[in-house]
């Protein structure tokens, strides 16, 4: 194949990409193609324009570089730059070869993080809570007696130990713990902690202070 005819070759293939592109991410990022063959009237298709550039306008200093260096990189990805207008943009630069080595063409996507910082604030607004709230912690699903293992099991694991473990220090400081998340007025709690800790359900009263003992 005439090296001519593969460089159309792969700026037509080039434009199918850049209006797939353009279309799946529309409207935040601007897909380009340059013509890098012509640098003078480089740019020759744009799909979502964010950047008011026309088709013919000139090559950018990226594009630039990759015609006079083979060697420059083919991908640059994720680079901070900006839009005429000021608003920031985030871009990736592919370039793309010919079987000779040279640069022919470059596809160039722009995303309007204006856009997004918009999006993120009110995401953040309203996703924010206040400090405090009511005095006893609210579960929006049906609480239930396999929050008291896995509250034990976190407990000793914090400890480097196990459940069976624990010293009897450790089993009434957890314990205190338990009644102070309310999980002890679940229904089987104390025999969740029995069957946790491996001992009889009348011992688990024992590691409760005297004054809250049933």
């Amino acid at each position: 194949m005439e090296r001519d005819d593969e460089n159309r070759l792969l700026l037509r293939e080039a434009r199918k990409i850049v209006q797939a592109l353009g279309e799946t991410l529309a409207p935040l990022v601007e897909v380009v193609l340059h013509d890098l063959t012509r640098p003078e009237h480089a740019v020759v298709a744009i799909a979502n324009n964010l950047s008011g550039r026309q088709v013919g306008e000139p090559a950018t200093e990226i594009g630039l570089a990759r015609i006079t260096d083979p060697g420059y990189p083919e991908v640059i990805q994720n680079y901070p730059n900006q839009f005429p207008d000021g608003r920031p943009a985030k871009s990736t630069s592919i370039g793309l070869k010919n079987s000779g080595g040279e640069y022919v063409a470059a596809i160039c996507l722009n995303l309007d993080t204006s856009l997004l910082g918009a999006v993120t604030a009110s995401l953040g607004q309203l996703m924010q809570t206040r400090s405090g709230g009511p005095p006893l912690r609210e579960a929006l699903a049906p609480r239930s007696a396999d929050e008291v293992r896995a509250a034990l099991e976190r407990f000793a694991a914090a400890r480097n130990t196990t459940p069976l473990g624990m010293t009897l220090a450790q089993r009434r400081e957890a314990m205190r713990e338990l009644a102070d998340a309310g999980l002890l007025n679940l229904r089987r709690a104390y025999t969740e902690v029995a069957q946790t800790l491996g001992v009889a359900r009348s011992t688990v009263y024992t590691y409760l202070p005297t004054e809250d003992r049933p």
